[in-house]
């Protein structure tokens, strides 16, 4: 069963509402829910790394130093 996300405009792109191209609110709704996830997303990502800083074998794998992950983790989610 596949899940429908939304039609596919002419030009390519996907369109996720029933406003027309143009309209002042068309992307307001989905841009903040878009920044909202990839803020959320962000901050798990650092607050794994975080978590990670303590474990030189992980960080090896990786190819971060504990100071990289802890530098890494230390960014504000919006960055």
């Amino acid at each position: 069963m596949s899940t429908h996300f939304g039609d596919a405009s002419p030009s390519g792109q996907h369109r996720h509402h029933g406003l027309p191209d143009g309209h002042p609110q068309s992307n307001s709704w989905w841009r903040w829910l878009d920044n909202l996830l990839r803020w959320t997303e962000r901050s798990r990502q650092r607050a794994a790394f975080r978590n990670l800083a303590d474990d030189r074998h992980l960080l090896d794998d990786i190819g971060f130093t504990r100071q990289q992950a802890m530098d890494e983790a230390d960014k504000p989610f919006w960055r």
